[in-house]
């Protein structure tokens, strides 16, 4: 790999590119050193950097902008990215019409996606160029981009003006009968400026009734709306020809796949930051959708994490700084500016307002508190715990629990030779010597929530429980499949184990979840896991040497596919449990199916290995009296009332514009929740709640956690079982 190259040693791109053609470095080898440290993307919303900071209010009218023309450097960074996506992606697909759709698609997803802005006219007229994008792009034309950019803008200034005037001159009525759709990806776009001026009219009532629902006055919200509305429209006017072409290439490298994608050397900064786990703030992953900061995932040990109080699919609204700073609304922002606001030292702190996941059954906003800290390695370390359960002949069993946050591995320590380095295999071996020690009865490896990591951690950690082999098999872009794992060993653990997912299990997680069910080491339980079965290499793009830029950011680029030993992909599939667990999360909605342009599920051959148990039998036993077990468990079927209930509010993402009807929709989804949690307290023995601001998930047992250790009791009998029987059956072969 030629990262290291200077400028002066690779004076232009096209040397690199033919000393690349000669060299090549995206082999499946180097690919699995850097490969997993990528969190998957989540519901397949595209990470954008569109947005405004804080700017000051401005005068309403439409400004006359001088359109946006793109420069030698935008051409030649398009062919840059064009010619590494045809040339290594994993697909190996020429740019032909269909990408060019994918890309066309993906470009008007980034610009417009609640489809506010654009009207259908304008999007035909960009996708009448659909056939010749691809071509111009190994050009370097980038021109129909730039023009859609420039009609963009111009539409959102009228919009802002429009919404504006109604602020201005309109009387802010709460007692129609309509209703305001907040998720529009699926809508058709707007035939005329008339539907949109409904759109917004729609939009703006809205807006203005979720902040009186939140206690402002007239002045307060027609203030605030004006702010934010000026917002949006900061950042169409200040629009330089970077923030197209970024918009651009990031559009095309996802037409390839949901996680290629075009990193400007902004984002690539916030991204070293986000991987060195040195991050001094909420602990949270963030990504702009629709004008909003959106929660995508909560950082183990994180300050967000520990509160309990933010969750995945909530929306920054709003950020102020210490118990007193002013509230700034942050709707509209750009992506970074909203992620530095919310950084800050360790120990201070930052409020949030928060508005729920549209679609969840309340869009009321709430205050959040945070003190900042530092996200470090060791907060997202392995640990263990014990759950004591009681078996069917009523004695106690000890079931150790290992939890995984992360596959993590500090690299430079172990380069450096550091004895002490920090690794996920190396501390679940110390833990698994413990609670053996404690002498228990079976084991939980724990990956819910766990979204990858580091492969090599991933593959040795495997081989505790496998004695050895492969743990995956990793086939590039060139078609070469190569086995990844170690060949010989011997189990640290070969009792009872179940490995407990759920659909946030991604990447790693699921090629440790996969092996375990090859190699008949134990069962998996859960919920289906993510699917994210690709890897992803980052190239610096700096090493091209683009006129005009001394830093041009980085393409991350889908180099290879993961395979299972038994030859099929978890991608898209992802892992399927042995048996399943409920989940509030909608699989429509969640994992790499949900993405854009994810690539195929397909096959390798399989690797010929000896099961350590036959579970194909053991299974259907297992499954069945867990059903019975649960069907007699009022706190598990508590808990699946409730999380049907959570999925059943994030389908219906439209709200009343009328007050009365919107306070009474928040109101009985208020108290379907809270008697629905109440039930759950009641099955434990607890005091039923007065109001849902009092629900703590933390004040009851993880269920779904003791459901998994019931089901490894059930596992550890069996085997013990099949074990007498396979002795008794081995004497009497030998006489």
């Amino acid at each position: 790999m030629t990262d290291h190259a200077t400028r002066q040693t690779v004076p232009h791109w096209r040397h690199w590119r033919d000393t690349v053609g000669r060299h090549p470095f995206l082999s499946a080898t180097l690919a699995i050193v850097l490969a997993l440290l990528l969190t998957p993307i989540i519901g397949g919303e595209p990470e954008t950097d569109s947005g405004a900071g804080a700017a000051e209010a401005a005068p309403h009218e439409p400004a006359s902008l001088e359109p946006l023309q793109p420069g030698r450097t935008q051409r030649e960074k398009a062919l840059v990215v064009g010619d590494l996506l045809g040339r290594y992606h994993y697909s190996s697909r020429e740019i032909d019409e269909r990408l060019s759709e994918n890309a066309a698609e993906s470009f008007l997803d980034r610009l417009d996606r609640g489809r506010h802005y654009l009207l259908a006219e304008d999007v035909d007229s960009f996708l009448e160029h659909v056939p010749e994008l691809g071509e111009g792009l190994s050009r370097g034309d980038v021109q129909p981009a730039f023009d859609l950019y420039n009609t963009y803008r111009a539409r959102v200034a009228e919009r802002i003006e429009y919404a504006l005037s109604i602020l201005e001159n309109e009387e802010l009525r709460f007692d129609g009968n309509g209703t305001y759709e907040q998720d529009r990806r699926e809508a058709e776009w707007p035939e005329s400026k008339a539907a949109l001026d409904e759109l917004w009219r729609q939009r703006v009532i809205h807006d203005a009734l979720t902040l009186d629902l939140a206690g402002r006055d007239d002045e307060q919200i027609r203030d605030n709306l004006s702010r934010r509305y000026q917002n949006i429209l900061t950042v169409s006017q200040e629009a330089e020809q970077e923030d197209v072409i970024n918009h651009y290439l990031t559009a095309w490298a996802s037409a390839f796949d949901p996680h290629s994608s075009y990193f400007s050397p902004q984002r690539s900064e916030d991204f070293d930051i986000n991987m060195s786990l040195q991050l001094e703030g909420i602990g949270a992953q963030l990504r702009h959708r629709q004008d909003f900061t959106e929660v995508t995932s909560l950082i183990s040990g994180g300050p967000a994490a520990r509160s309990g109080e933010l969750s995945p699919g909530d929306r920054i609204i709003g950020v102020a700084q210490g118990e007193d700073g002013e509230m700034e609304d942050v709707v509209g922002w750009q992506l970074h500016r909203v992620v530095h606001l919310i950084r800050g030292p360790e120990g201070s702190t930052v409020r949030l307002k928060v508005l729920p996941p549209a679609g969840a059954g309340d869009s009321t906003p709430r205050m959040i508190e945070l003190v900042r800290s530092t996200v470090r390695l060791e907060d997202q370390a392995a640990r263990a715990d014990i759950e004591e359960r009681t078996n069917a002949d009523g004695q106690k069993e000890l079931i150790g629990v290992i939890t995984i946050p992360t596959f993590y591995r500090d690299f430079k320590a172990a380069q450096a030779d550091d004895p002490d380095f920090s690794s996920t295999t190396r501390d679940v071996e110390r833990l698994l010597d413990e609670l053996l020690g404690k002498g228990i009865d079976g084991l939980i490896i724990d990956l819910r929530g766990n979204s990858g990591g580091s492969l090599r951690e991933a593959t040795t950690l495997t081989q505790l429980f496998t004695g050895g082999g492969p743990a995956v098999q990793v086939r590039n872009h060139r078609g070469s499949l190569e086995m990844v794992g170690d060949s010989n060993g011997t189990p640290a653990y070969s009792g009872p184990l179940a490995v407990l997912v759920d659909r946030r299990s991604a990447s790693a997680s699921e090629i440790f979840a996969a092996a375990i069910q090859d190699y008949g080491s134990g069962i998996v339980v859960g919920d289906q896991t993510f699917g994210k079965g690709t890897v992803q290499q980052m190239i610096n793009l700096d090493n091209y040497a683009i006129p005009g830029e001394e830093q041009s950011g980085r393409l991350k680029l889908t180099i290879a596919q993961f395979y299972r030993i038994n030859g099929e992909s978890t991608q898209l599939v992802g892992v399927t449990p042995d048996i399943h667990l409920p989940s509030h999360l909608d699989h429509d909605e969640f994992g790499e199916r949900a993405t854009r342009n994810p690539l195929p599920a397909t096959q390798v051959r399989p690797v010929q290995v000896s099961p350590r148990y036959d579970f194909e039998d053991i299974v259907p036993a297992l499954a069945l009296r867990h059903q019975l077990r649960t069907g007699d468990n009022k706190a598990f079927q508590a808990l699946e009332d409730e999380l049907e209930l959570r999925r059943e509010a994030r389908r219906n993402s439209a709200v009343p514009l009328n007050k009365e009807a919107r306070q009474t929709e928040a109101r009985e989804f208020e108290e379907k929740r809270l008697a629905a949690h109440n039930l759950r307290r009641e099955a434990h023995g607890l005091e039923p709640l007065e109001q849902v601001e009092d629900i703590d998930e933390d004040d009851l047992p993880d269920i779904l956690l003791e459901v998994a250790a019931d089901i490894v009791i059930d596992l550890n009998r069996v085997q013990q079982r099949q074990e007498r029987n396979e002795l008794t059956a081995s004497k009497h072969a030998n006489g």
